[in-house]
């Protein structure tokens, strides 16, 4: 990405006569009064202006369309969805579908991985794996994927890149931490969240990515810093969903008997920010990443301008998207607050 070029403006100067034409008081009072008059108006306009910015800016959201069995649904357009602001019914001002003109939406992925003692190797192995067929699926010159782990510290093994041989070599390089006493889950959510936000383009070819972050983990987090309430704060307001694949130690299950929620699952992080949350239950997890591909890859993006009705800086207003044709929806956040103005 370059920085846009600033438009050419030339100097213009202005040639005196040198004629001395004796002092003009009430020319020199009329021209003060004139100047701080439009000084006053350049500063009112300039206050008006970003009134109206703020109060025409964008409420933006990510949604997902489910059918009966829990399976997204493509192929939608806004004249299928309807937006409700504080229970009253919006215009839908901006949509982008899953794809448009056969492209497929630009998408912004980074994995969290949990490397502390709980994982064994072969199930490290294996879970390399199924992200490469991961990464493989959702490839393309519009998707950037990036790579963290975690354990008592969180670190980044890859920055953002298209390059599916680097995100590959990256996961490579995944070594299990062995002495680890902590699992900085929620810490590892937030630092991902905040390299989306930091890191990310904010556009690609002219449009909004999707951005999710996968975290893989046992789903017991121990010795955070942040709180899940504080990372689902941040991540509501950088557009990020969450997904998480829980990964039990496989010789702990019986066949597919799904075990007891985790905190991690029951701090209601993924659920807040329109993702999902699977667990690995069978040693095969090629199927599990595939669904959690699809998941991830068919979302729309809505947007409407919220109204001009006054109200107090910082104040939430609620939005509920749904579907006409009675799909299940998923959003990636419950509303938006009252910019500052």
């Amino acid at each position: 990405m370059t920085d846009q070029p600033q438009n050419d403006r030339p100097n213009r100067s202005f040639g005196r006569s040198g004629k001395n034409y004796g002092p003009l008081p009430h020319i020199r009072i009329l021209a003060a009064v004139l100047i701080a008059a439009l000084l006053s108006a350049a500063v009112w306009a300039q206050e008006d202006d970003r009134v109206v910015k703020v109060e025409t800016e964008l409420a933006s959201f990510e949604v997902t369309a489910l059918d009966t069995s829990g399976r997204p649904v493509a192929g939608l357009t806004d004249r299928d969805f309807r937006i409700f602001e504080n229970g009253k019914e919006r215009q839908i001002d901006f949509f982008q579908p899953i794809t448009d003109g056969g492209q497929k939406r630009p998408l912004l992925v980074v994995f969290a991985l949990d490397v502390s003692g709980s994982m064994t190797e072969p199930e490290l192995d294996r879970l390399r794996s199924a992200m490469n067929e991961f990464v493989k699926r959702l490839a393309g010159p519009d998707t950037y994927f990036a790579v963290m782990t975690f354990a008592m510290e969180v670190k980044t093994l890859q920055g953002f890149t298209n390059r599916v041989e680097r995100v590959e070599r990256s996961l490579y390089r995944i070594a299990r931490d062995q002495d680890g006493l902590s699992t900085h889950a929620y810490d590892a959510v937030d630092d991902a969240v905040r390299l989306i936000n930091n890191k990310a383009p904010k556009t690609i070819r002219g449009k909004a990515p999707k951005k999710a972050v996968v975290a893989i983990t046992d789903g017991f987090p121990v010795g955070d810093v942040v709180s899940p309430e504080t990372v689902t704060e941040r991540a509501n307001e950088t557009g990020v969903s969450v997904f998480s694949v829980i990964l039990p130690s496989f010789s702990k299950l019986s066949g597919s008997k799904r075990p007891l929620l985790t905190p991690f699952e029951s701090s209601d992080l993924v659920s807040r920010t329109g993702g999902l949350s699977l667990y690995a239950n069978e040693k095969d997890l090629d199927p599990l990443f595939a669904s959690l591909a699809e998941r991830i890859a068919t979302s729309y993006a809505i947007a409407f301008y919220p109204t001009e009705e006054r109200s107090n800086p910082g104040e939430f207003r609620s939005v509920r998207i749904e579907s006409k044709k009675g799909f299940r929806v998923t959003q990636n956040r419950p509303g938006y607050q009252v910019s500052n103005p």
